[in-house]
């Protein structure tokens, strides 16, 4: 069924880009298929230096509702706050430029940020992981967690990405917007999970359990530097242990489950010596839980389709990542 949002309720998208030619068109297009028409497309060409800003011209030729920013090279928050300051409208959702959104995604998140009343922050959605050519290699992530999720969030990043978040402008705008100050100290990469801490110390968040996000991992993506990625988090987690030493048992268990993400972060992008030091950080810190996920951590990397397909298909228990996977697109219809 397709949803009718008010006409009244303008949504705004976000684009930071930087240097993402082979994947900003597919974004573009999975943005302007949204079945909520009423959207204020700004995308923000974070100082690109390949074709990035001709295809998203091109695209802003076809569609009116598409503007362009440009600054120079920045980082990912100023890039967001600048495009978010561009526009008034009152619901902000931002997607990186090698993200894709099922068509419902915004009239589904925003139901639910209208149903819900001004109580409600935010809204997020499940996220399929894809691959560098938009095939889907792991449907797993299916978290159920609404309503006052601090303690929750503190726990563990539930939410998981910049893609799947609508969020109202009061919300946003009372968290601070995104931190620019992570990039500053060279800890870009867990904005997200900053700005949605600091939104659930003051609103509820609600939930829309359908995979309309295809979140894409590749070696190139900001997630990849997976260091830089730890010390994001270990920033991020430091600060909410103090304001919050309740929790101080639930935000150690987030530093070991961002630490196992990021083993297989590093391996998916093909780096190796990073992959081994903090898998050693692994063992040292929950040696028992550490063993017991490798044959997971393997199983994903296989379904990245890293290795090759004929080793694939020789590993035992695994034949089954040697057969070609659907689309993103596929998998939604």
């Amino acid at each position: 069924m397709t949803l009718e949002p008010k006409r009244s309720a303008t949504v705004a998208v976000v684009v930071p880009m930087f240097n993402a030619e082979r994947t900003i068109g597919a974004t573009l297009a999975s943005i302007c298929q949204q079945t909520h028409q009423a959207l204020d497309i700004i995308i923000v060409d974070d100082g690109s230096s390949d074709r990035s800003l001709s295809i998203a011209t091109e695209y802003a030729k076809q569609d009116p509702r598409i503007r362009i920013l440009r600054q120079a090279n920045s980082g990912v928050a100023a890039a967001r706050n600048n495009g978010a300051a561009a526009t008034d409208a009152e619901f902000l959702a931002f997607i990186d430029a090698d993200d894709l959104w099922a068509p419902s995604k915004i009239a589904l998140q925003w139901q639910a940020l209208d149903e819900g009343g001004p109580s409600v922050g935010l809204a997020y959605c499940w996220y399929a992981l894809i691959d560098e050519h938009s095939r889907v290699f792991s449907l797993h992530n299916r978290p159920n967690h609404e309503g006052h999720v601090l303690q929750r969030m503190c726990r563990n990043n539930f939410v998981g990405n910049g893609s799947s978040m609508l969020m109202r402008r009061s919300a946003f705008e009372e968290a601070g917007q995104f931190d620019p100050s992570l990039r500053a100290r060279n800890a870009q990469g867990c904005e997200d999970l900053l700005i949605c801490l600091r939104i659930a110390e003051s609103y509820e968040f609600r939930v829309i359990q359908q995979h309309l996000v295809g979140y894409r991992m590749t070696n190139t993506n900001m997630s990849s530097d997976v260091k830089r990625m730890l010390s994001s988090c270990e920033i991020v987690l430091a600060e909410y242990r103090r304001k919050y030493p309740q929790y101080g048992s639930d935000l150690d268990a987030h530093l070991v489950d961002m630490i196992h993400w990021l083993v297989v972060r590093a391996f998916v992008s093909g780096r190796f010596f990073d992959g081994c030091d903090l898998l050693g950080r692994f063992l040292a810190l929950e040696p028992r839980l550490a063993i017991s996920s490798l044959p997971n951590m393997l199983d994903v990397y296989c379904r990245a389709r890293l290795v090759p397909d004929w080793l694939k298909a020789r590993l035992r228990g695994l034949r089954r990542n040697a057969e070609l996977r659907p689309l993103y697109t596929e998998t939604i219809q």
